[in-house]
């Protein structure tokens, strides 16, 4: 069947293959140019038709025919509903580079067409190709050149680009035109455009964004940046003019650096552009471009095109090398370049992290700072090169505080204030500048700038860089010496000196420097010639001289005598000595002067004479003419043009020089208005060329002229005013200023405008600074005064008055006293200085009516006033407040009246004991008992033991235990009111208690109850065992006999009773009770009755204060039974048999049990009226202690007994209610009972209030409201009824009004609403409620309730109005839904957990308006801990990452050291509120261990104990603790120590002869590995002996002697020694043997040598020169000689040879007459000028010898400074008015009568108007 087919599938694959190559396509798709569901597959290796072999067609349709279920992804929810199949996987890349595309596919599984297209694409290999790969557009194309085409090969080049069809593959036969398109669609994968990311998929172009993503528009910006915002790069426009000319042909045009993009460059001119490259690794290139064409340089691609008259350059970029485009010059005409392109900043700012922490603990800071990255290199380089782009903003460096906890007290720190302004921050500090490396001309200075700390003591050190970051750092380089080095100024020549013909000029030339003053410092070669020839064009009549005339005085003279003598420098150079004197007299004659080479030899400071050859320039001549004026003197005749010439330099300046505008100065200010000034120079007429201002006339200097400039407003900026004074004048003071950010408009009306401070670009300058950094002297610093001791009366306040000194950093040192010299403040003055009100003073209360019963009490009290002065004074009765008529008289109860017939016991004390037995089965936080009884309860219980006496004081009542006396002490409190407290139960309070009231004793019995429901058995000290028989004895019978006691509980005493139990009294009925708490079958209807009547009653022993408990649920269950009732059961079992005793026993625990619970519930029942039945509010006072007889009756009366009985008149006080509902009373007067509402109107003007009680004694009635006590006055009053009324009501009387009835029984208490209008009303407590033991608890709303998990929670919300308000609860403000608890407006929580935390609000709303209260309930949870230990490992890493470390547990850990190490304990614990941690050591805290080097660390975490010894090691434990308990974990530290151990031998120290030892080694050992023996130094070092080894004959063998000394030290010696054959024996003895024994082991060592071979040497020298060197002081010069290094025999030798012998001075001072030399000056010659600024004068400065007074050589005097030998003079300005000479010539020029003449008529103005 696969053959017969197999045509029919070759006919398909024929007209699927289309064209010469195919796309293979999968039946069941579309294929070819269709959009909807064409089909891309993957691309392989392009296939020609002719090599598709059948089998490979048919596997692959095969493997496109079906499609495994289980290679599809699940099919999504929408794919679902369109009926489509979900996406198939994505098919692999078309391309491995260069962006190619991927497919998926989908099916549609409906029998109807399906929405959507069944294909979709993704990009895919977004890689780069290598270059090698070449273009995938031209792979396509060369795939074909094997293909004919017409019959004809073809190499095929791709047409990009088509605008029709860019996705069709279109190519270019080689060296045609044909273009033929190859195929109709491209690879998938393939580039639309060249230039564009968009790409050729199935046929059409798809976009493509930068991204890389189909369809996306996302473009490069500028810079290359994908998706960018530009801020990467810069544009860089500019015009470059040509300047070029014959001598400069080529110049740059502009670099455009590394990665530059689009650049753009337009040449216009003759000129022609050219490339120079430079890549990243250095390699250089050059590109001419000479033709048009794009070409590749340096891998950058550049498109140039050249014109006649212009060219242009392009390259897209990025550029891979640095270009330099430079011009070259081609043509006269000037070119100008226009360029534009993107630069990249390669250098950019960049963030760094925060520093560490300047502290460890305490508060410190931390910085981050800003470092320049170079993007190229991919590091970090200097600031400056981020500073060159202005676009570069350096971040700022932020600050942070750390590690803000406090340090440990042990640390030593001191305190100081938290990082703030006072506390001085690290700065930078510089060392002074170093000199200028160049003394003109622009040098640098620099300088060391270091980041420093100051600390509290003023020290100053170094610290890392990093701290100072958050300023900029002081720059470490600058400029200086700017300005221009000294310079030559050439003046203007003179006259030619001549008429006519050839002549000379000269000029003065000086050294100026900056300020314009003449000076040295010129460099000789650069001086300008001050003599040149000069022709006169005028033809002359006389023969011509043979020689140029030589210049008359002055200008000869003047340019003689200012012309600079050369200095001789450190280089070679020409010095000309001065000119020799004229040859002739008169006329014209020759001077001469010697030319000398020489160079300064800067060691000696001397002058050398060279050859002329070392001197590099022209030689100065040697020979010049000179004239000496007319012969014979006679006046030569001279022609106008001749006197012209010869006295030119008289000509006026003026016509030569002038003043000339140039220009303005920049303006003043850049914007809002300045002005600029016209810069006026003096200019030489002809050459145009600035000159010296003095050359000018100063009163033709053109007027100032000003002109506007930069009138636009200027930017906004910030105005800054100046520092205010210092706020303190030591210590660390504040300044501040004012800073604002304003808007110039004009500068010339002042017009500025404020701003906001954003508008301001630069950052906002500090408003504040610290100053007067230094420490204060110490002085009295005051504390806050304390509270007065009284509020009135006259009363004394105290303040504490301290030493101190406000240190540098704003911290503050305690001194002692006597360092502050003021005298000391007042430390103690008087307050609330005025009377006070009128007060009760009331008495003792007096003894009771009665002897017996009931009776009363009384008190006086009288109204007294404590007075300003502090004295108290009676005063009217009226002063004082109403007082209550309870306080002044109370009900007293006594012992029963004796009853008839029976005697009554008056005057002995008595015990009042109950003989009760109690278990506790519950945790309860406390419980109350009264003597007489036994107690088995749990530990941790409070107990509250009571000791009721009659006729006894009870002050005087003691307590023992086990017959030891008992004092108070922190866990037992002994009170003086009759009563003993036990904190918190433990083991050893397990004993009998005895009250002594006199001779009266009574006992109580406590034992504990361990945590397995037995008894926790108390071994007896030997001191009570022995007294245990006779206490046992007397407590049992004692117990017996109190059975007979009047309070009726017992009636009589049966014979068993008297007989009495067992010896051990203490202990009778542990046996029955431990049975008790095994019971298991406690009868199930009772503990129902009981959980549902009074689950968590407290027991009728417990005499807890009733405001501490509210709740029935809260309250815990302790059985109560009577002691009869057990010894009823003990003496039951003792009459029973042996065998039967257990089952008997059994039957009675269990009835027992019934009976307590039966009991209980009657109890309760009979002791509670209907009235009592609810548990009196928190509002309620305490109960009152009352006589041991109604206490009796109250905790352990049977119910029988407790009440009924018709000779019982004492009862409880009942208040009457009368309930009824609320009602709006409107009467002026109201008249209420309590159990209604009162709702005030405006009308009303009196409330009364009604409390009725009955109960025996009377009860006292008291008032409260919202749960304070009302303070009546004389608007609120007490009536003598005890109604309460409430005049003239107003809004602050709104509340709930508490009546409390109390007698010595009891207490009873309702409440009243009184609302303002009838608003709700909400009873409130603010109290907070923290519980961690109650398993429930009650509060009213308003309070704020911490409780620990699982606790059943109830809030009261106890609410009125009229109409009756409705209770609505919420829960962090939103409504609470059904599930929750509500009755009668309180919200029952059960078994609360976290969730439940938050804010619960209770809204009680009406008609009349609503009223909210909230209640916070925050859950407490214990320490305890974490499961997840990896926070505490990592902060342990932190902390010490090369320390041992350990984490404690509540089991133990142990950690082993060595000493000296350090170590790092971890307690991991976790809690709410977050546990407190202290570290203990030995179950001491670790700061007052003595010797422990220790660091918490961690807010307590960790525990760093340094320096290990054996004193540090044993357990250290953390105590961690929160309101909700308390954990202790433990660890144990433990030393290892060094040791000594002696170990294997060492070897032996010879291997024979008789000294061979061998020593046993000693090793310092550390855990059985050794270590450096210093670690061992403290301990005591074992004695070791050593051994003796190879003590036996040694074979023959050499000896040799040491070597002799040499027979010569140098030039070669000989040495010697003694060679022996020898023998040595075991006994030491060594014995010479024979020769020949030795050469048959050895070869016989040599016993002569050579030595000491090397050349003898010495330093030789000629003998002292003459003293003729040069002069280097006066009287003194050198004189040298030479010194050279020879052998012995004269030979002479390089230096190097003697260079290890010292060598000898060739040069050395010598006194020289020649050198008595000094430089001497004549006078000032005469002014040149009278006035203006031409004048100069000069003088004679010569060298003379100072004995001769004769000149000598100038150079002998250059060891001082040669004096000035010319300056300037009469600089003043002409006055044009006065007719005067400018020069003293005008004699002269009046001689030769040149008068007439303009120039000499002006300048001799005086003389030739004489004439």
């Amino acid at each position: 069947m696969a053959r017969l087919a197999a045509p029919r599938r070759s006919r398909l694959l024929a007209r699927i293959l289309g064209g010469t190559w195919c796309l293979l396509c999968v039946a069941g798709q579309v294929c070819g140019d269709q959009s909807q569901g064409a089909v891309f597959l993957r691309e392989f290796t392009l296939i020609r038709r002719e090599s598709l072999h059948e089998d490979f067609l048919s596997d692959l349709l095969n493997s496109h025919k079906t499609e495994d279920p289980s290679s599809r992804t699940a099919r999504s929810e929408e794919d679902r509903d369109g009926l489509w199949d979900a996406w198939g996987p994505w098919s692999e890349c078309s391309r491995t580079c260069g962006g190619g595309a991927s497919y998926s596919l989908r099916r549609c599984l409906s029998s109807k067409s399906c929405e959507g297209r069944n294909i979709r694409y993704r990009t895919c290999s977004n890689v780069d190709c290598p270059p090698e790969a070449g273009d995938f557009r031209a792979q396509q194309c060369s795939a074909h050149n094997d293909v004919k085409h017409h019959g004809q090969f073809y190499e095929w080049l791709p047409v990009s680009n088509d605008p029709d069809n860019p996705c069709s593959l279109k190519c270019q036969a080689k060296g045609t035109t044909l273009v033929v398109e190859l195929a109709p669609k491209v690879l998938d994968g393939t580039r639309c455009y060249t230039e564009s990311l968009d790409m050729c998929i199935s046929g059409l172009c798809q976009i493509v964004g930068c991204d890389h993503q189909l369809g996306s528009t996302i473009k490069e910006d500028n810079c290359g940046v994908c998706n960018g915002d530009g801020s990467t790069c810069r544009l860089v426009r500019g015009q470059y003019k040509s300047q070029l000319s014959a001598t400069k042909l080529d110049d740059t045009v502009v670099a455009i650096p590394y990665g530059s993009r689009h650049i753009r460059l337009v040449l216009k001119g003759p000129d022609h552009l050219y490339l120079e490259t430079k890549t990243l690794q250095g390699a250089k290139g050059e590109n001419t471009l000479s033709s048009t064409g794009t070409f590749l340089v340096d891998n950058s691609s550049v498109d140039f095109q050249k014109f006649p008259d212009k060219e242009i350059l392009r390259m897209t970029g990025p550029l891979t090398a640095d270009f330099i485009v430079k011009i070259h010059n081609s043509g006269p005409a000037d070119s100008t370049v226009q360029f534009i392109f993107y630069q990249p900043i390669i250098h950019r700012w960049r963030e760094t992290d925060f520093f560490p922490c300047s502290a460890t603990c305490g508060g410190g800071y931390q910085l981050t700072s800003a470092e320049c990255y170079d993007l190229r290199s991919n590091r970090v380089v200097a600031d400056q090169y981020c500073h060159y782009y202005p676009e570069n903003i350096k971040p700022k460096p932020k600050l942070q505080e750390c590690n803000l906890d406090p340090c440990p007290a042990s640390d030593g720190y001191k305190q100081i204030m938290p990082y703030d302004l006072y506390h001085p921050l690290p700065r930078w500090e510089a060392t002074p500048w170093t000199a200028c490396s160049s003394s003109c001309g622009g040098g640098i200075q620099s300088r060391a700038v270091s980041c420093v700390e100051e600390d509290i003591q003023g020290h100053v050190t170094s610290v890392e860089e990093w701290k100072c970051m958050y300023t900029p750092k002081m720059p470490i380089v600058q400029p200086c010496n700017i300005f221009d080095c000294p310079k030559w100024l050439a003046q203007e020549w003179s006259p030619c000196t001549v008429t006519c013909g050839q002549g000379l000029r000269y000029r003065v030339v000086l050294c100026i420097d900056h300020r314009g003053m003449h000076t040295g410092g010129c460099s000789p070669k650069t001086k300008p010639h001050i003599k040149e020839e000069c022709v006169i064009p005028t033809p002359c009549y006389k023969p011509k001289e043979k020689l140029p005339v030589e210049a008359k005085l002055p200008w000869y003279k003047q340019a003689q005598e200012l012309e600079e003598g050369a200095a001789v420098s450190e280089e070679p150079s020409f010095i000309p000595e001065a000119w020799s004197a004229c040859t002739v007299t008169c006329g014209v004659g020759t001077q001469v002067r010697m030319v000398r080479c020489q160079v300064l030899l800067p060691f000696s400071q001397s002058v050398a004479d060279l050859p002329v050859d070392e001197c590099e320039g022209p030689k100065p001549a040697s020979q010049r003419a000179c004239y000496a004026g007319p012969c014979h003197g006679e006046v030569p005749e001279l022609t106008p043009e001749e006197t012209d010439g010869l006295f030119g330099g008289l000509q006026d300046f003026d016509e030569l020089y002038d003043w000339e505008y140039e220009g303005f100065t920049k303006c003043s200010e850049s914007c809002g208005g300045g002005v600029q000034e016209a810069v006026v120079s003096c200019l030489n007429k002809q050459t145009r060329e600035p000159a010296d201002e003095n050359l000018c006339v100063t009163s033709r200097r053109p007027p100032r002229l000003l002109k506007s400039c930069s009138l636009d407003p200027c930017p906004a900026r910030w105005e800054i005013g100046k520092w205010s004074p210092c706020s303190l004048t030591c210590g660390v003071g504040l300044q501040t200023r004012d800073v604002f950010c304003s808007h110039l408009l004009s500068r010339e009306m002042n017009e500025t405008v404020i701003l906001a401070d954003e508008l301001c670009r630069q950052p906002k300058p500090s408003t504040v600074q610290a100053c007067n950094r230094f420490n204060c002297p110490p002085a009295w610093y005051p504390a806050q005064w304390q509270p007065c001791s009284r509020t009135c009366g006259g009363g004394i306040q105290k303040r504490e008055v301290l030493c101190k000194q406000r240190m540098a950093d704003g911290s503050f040192l305690e001194l002692p006293e006597t360092f502050c010299s003021a005298s000391k403040l007042a430390s103690q003055q008087a307050c609330k200085k005025d009377d006070c009100p009128s007060e009760w003073l009331l008495s003792d209360w007096t003894e009771c009516s009665t002897s017996c019963g009931e009776g009363t009490q009384t008190r006086s009290a009288i109204c007294r006033q404590v007075l300003k002065t502090g004295v108290s004074a009676i005063v009217n009765s009226s002063l004082c407040p109403p007082l209550p008529f309870s306080s002044s008289i109370r009900p007293c109860m006594l012992a029963t009246c004796a009853r008839p017939g029976r005697p009554s016991s008056k005057h002995s004390p008595h015990i009042a004991a109950a003989r009760k037995i109690y278990i506790q089965t519950r945790r309860q936080r406390k419980l109350h008992f009264v003597v007489g009884g036994f107690a088995y309860l749990l530990p941790k219980t409070a107990v509250v033991l009571r000791c009721p006496t009659r006729r006894f004081r009870k002050p005087l009542i003691t307590w023992e235990k086990d017959g030891h006396h008992l004092s108070s002490s922190a866990h037992v409190t002994v009170a003086p009111f009759g009563y003993l407290k036990i904190h918190r139960l433990k083991p050893s309070d397990a004993g009998v208690y005895t009250c002594s009231a006199g001779p009266a004793r009574e006992q109580f019995v406590l034992k504990l109850i361990g945590g397995n429901r037995k008894l926790v058995a108390r071994p007896l000290s030997p001191r009570s065992e022995e007294e245990a028989p006779a206490g046992r004895k007397a407590g049992a019978k004692e117990a017996l006999q109190t059975h007979k006691h009047l309070n009726g509980i017992f009636s009589n005493g049966s014979k068993a009773e008297k007989r009495g139990p067992a010896a051990d009294a203490g202990s009778r009925y542990d046996d029955l009770v431990s049975r008790l708490l095994e019971q298991g079958g406690w009868p199930g209807e009772l503990l129902a009755a009981w959980e549902a009547h009074d689950s968590g009653e407290r027991n009728a022993s417990s005499e807890e204060d009733p405001t501490a408990e509210q709740a029935p649920r809260a309250l815990p269950f302790t059985m109560v039974t009577e002691q009869r009732r057990l010894d009823d059961i003990l003496r039951n079992l003792s009459q029973q048999p042996e065998e039967l005793r257990d089952v008997h026993r059994k039957h009675l625990v269990a009835q027992l049990a019934q009976d307590i619970f039966r009991s209980h519930l009657e109890h309760r029942d009979a002791l509670l009226q209907p009235s009592e039945r609810r548990l009196p509010p928190a509002a309620a006072p305490p109960r009152k202690h009352v006589s041991g007889l109604s206490s009796a009756l109250r905790t352990s009366a049977p119910a029988g007994e407790a009440v009924g009985g018709p000779r019982r008149p004492h009862r409880k006080p009942t208040i009457l209610r009368k309930i009824s509902a609320a009602q709006q009373l409107s009467a002026s007067e109201v008249v209420t009972h309590l159990g209604q509402t009162v709702a005030l109107a405006s009308g009303t003007l009196s409330v009364l209030l009604h409390c009725e009680a009955i109960g025996t004694p009377r009860p006292t009635i008291s008032w409260a409201r919202n749960g304070e006590e009302v303070q009546f006055s004389d608007r609120i009053l007490l009536q003598p009824d005890d109604s309460l009324q409430i005049l003239a009501p107003v809004e602050a009387d709104v509340g709930f009004y508490t009546c409390n009835a109390t007698n010595a029984l009891g207490y009873d208490s309702v409440s009243i609403a009184v609302t303002l209008a009838g608003k709700p009303l909400v009873k409130t407590s603010r109290a907070t409620v923290i519980n961690t033991e109650e398993p429930a608890i009650i509060v009213d709303v308003g309070s704020t309730i911490k409780t620990v998990q699982g606790v059943n929670v109830t809030i009261n919300c106890q609410v009125a109005g009229v109409p009756e308000a409705e209770v609505t609860w919420f829960r962090n403000k939103s409504k609470l839904g059904s599930p929750h608890h509500v009755h009668e407006g309180s919200l029952l929580l059960t078994d609360v957990s976290p969730s439940d935390q938050g804010l619960y609000s209770c809204r009680a709303a009406n008609l009349h308006g609503e009223l909210t209260e909230n209640t916070q309930l925050l859950l407490l949870d214990p320490p305890q801990v974490p499961t997840q230990l990896e926070d505490i490992r990592a902060l342990l890493s932190a902390t010490g990452p090369n320390l041992p470390s350990v984490l404690t547990s509540p089991l133990g850990a142990q950690l082993v050291l060595d000493p000296g190490n350090s170590a790092l304990l971890g307690c991991p614990i976790k809690g709410h509120p977050t546990p407190n941690i202290t570290w203990f050591h030995g179950g001491q805290p670790v700061a007052t261990v003595p010797g422990l080097t220790h660091h918490i660390l961690a807010a307590g975490q960790i525990l760093q104990v340094a320096n290990l010894s054996g004193g540090s090691q044993g357990e250290f434990s953390c105590l961690a603790q929160n309101e909700a308990g308390i954990l202790v974990q433990k660890a144990s530290l433990v030393i290892q120590d060094y040791w000594w151990s002696v170990d294997r031998l060492a070897t032996c120290s010879a291997s024979c002869g008789n000294r061979g030892i061998q020593q046993p080694r000693l090793r310092c050992l550390l855990n059985s590995t050794e270590v450096n023996p210093t670690h061992c130094a403290g301990k005591v070092r074992p004695a070791v002996q050593p051994i003796a080894c190879n003590r036996r004959d040694c074979p023959s063998r050499w000896m040799v002697t040491s070597w002799s000394a040499c027979t010569r030290s140098c030039g070669g010696g000989v040495q010697t020694r003694r060679v022996t054959c020898q023998k040595l024996k075991a006994s030491g003895i060594s014995t010479p043997v024979s020769n020949d024994l030795c050469t048959q082991l050895a070869k016989r060592p040599v016993d002569t040598q050579a030595c000491n071979q090397q050349l003898c040497v010495e330093w030789a020298f000629s003998s002292w020169g003459q003293c003729n060197g040069p002069c280097i002081g006066p009287h003194l010069a050198v004189q040298h000689r030479q010194v050279f290094c020879q052998t012995r025999d004269g030979i002479t030798l390089p230096s190097e040879q003697c260079s290890a012998l010292p060598r000898p001075v060739s040069t050395q001072n010598c006194w020289s007459e020649a050198c008595s030399v000094h430089w001497r000056v004549s006078l000032w010659s005469l002014c040149t000028a009278t006035c203006g600024n031409y004048g100069f004068q000069a003088r004679r400065v010569e060298c003379v010898h100072a004995h001769t007074n004769k000149a000598v050589p100038e150079h002998l005097c250059s060891w001082g400074p040669r004096p000035a030998n010319w300056q300037r003079c009469n600089i003043t300005p002409c006055e044009n008015m006065e007719c005067r000479d400018t020069t003293r010539y005008c004699e002269k020029v009046k001689q030769l009568k040149l008068c007439q003449l303009s120039q000499f008529k002006s300048r001799c103005c005086g003389t030739c108007g004489k004439a």
